[in-house]
């Protein structure tokens, strides 16, 4: 078991969760693609000055911009736009549903790609993550409208394991800090066409907020920490365990949510803490060692 790669996953999630409770306050004052668009935009300036300072030997102008950008305008920017549609088309709870099935596309990529080998331990682990991811997000079928806009969120899902694997496999020579650098390009890119035609159309999802002290604060947390730092965690996961791995742990984010809310007053949740449990024995169970076939018979005769 990889537990440096695991501690990667764990933190870059756990930081992740943080933005959703800024978010519901930014978007009190912010339109939904003004304040993406500048979350990308700080997000890259954090990590460009980090490898300045951290990283004085690569020269910013030789590293791979130009597929950083498409890998990460489709896999980051155009997933993450369709998540976002797929919610207006149905509710959140199904948006939540068509994410917490990541880990299915994650194990497809790596079977289909990395010639990984499916056993039956490890398709009973990606069953109890899928329950408690389930759990954890709060969603039961019965509750969502599985319609086009479940189907847009599984592509969307799919399209960002593309990605996040896509990351790592094109810029093997990179950093963690690098890949994610040029791929947040490609997403901070994406996301501001859009919010361009927003602005110059006056559309409600173009609103700038204040830039007082507490929205600045807001900012450092969903741009800097949720998306900057969380997402050079994340691709150093991905690295370390693999897409299929890594992306179990995007499952505990409502749980990790549910903490950091019930920190500020909110009620605890109980089922989502089972849903985390089951979920966490999942992701230890799919990171066994497989049995040697070959040394097992060895051994017996």
């Amino acid at each position: 078991m990889n537990i440096r790669g695991n501690i990667f996953g764990v933190a870059a999630i756990i930081l992740f969760a943080t933005g959703f409770p800024a978010a519901d306050k930014l978007l009190q004052t912010w339109g939904v693609i003004t304040l993406i668009a500048l979350r990308n935009l700080l997000a890259l300036c954090v990590m460009i000055s980090l490898i300045f300072f951290l990283e004085k030997s690569v020269v910013l102008r030789k590293l791979p911009w130009f597929k950083g950008f498409w890998i990460g305008g489709i896999g980051f920017g155009f997933g993450s736009l369709l998540l976002l549609i797929a919610q207006a088309m149905s509710d959140a709870t199904t948006a939540a549903l068509a994410a917490a099935a990541m880990p299915i596309f994650g194990v497809g990529l790596e079977v289909a790609l990395d010639g990984r080998r499916l056993s039956a331990r490890f398709l009973l682990a990606v069953a109890l993550v899928l329950l408690g991811g389930a759990l954890a997000t709060g969603v039961t079928l019965g509750e969502s409208s599985v319609s086009s806009g479940f189907a847009l969120g599984l592509l969307a899902s799919g399209i960002f394991a593309w990605g996040s694997r896509e990351t790592v496999k094109s810029f093997p020579n990179l950093s963690p800090l690098s890949r994610t650098a040029v791929t947040t390009s490609g997403m901070f890119g994406f996301v501001a066409i859009p919010c361009l035609v927003a602005m110059f159309l006056q559309h409600s999802w173009s609103t700038v907020g204040a830039f007082d002290i507490s929205n600045l604060g807001l900012l450092i947390i969903y741009a800097c920490l949720a998306l900057g730092i969380s997402q050079i965690f994340w691709i150093k996961a991905v690295d370390e365990i693999g897409i299929g791995i890594a992306s179990f742990h995007l499952n505990a984010t409502p749980f990790y949510v549910m903490i950091i809310v019930y920190l500020f007053g909110s009620d605890w949740n109980w089922m989502q803490v089972l849903g985390a449990a089951i979920l966490t024995v999942g992701t230890l169970l799919a990171q066994l060692p497989e049995k040697d076939p070959i040394h097992d018979s060895s051994v017996k005769s």
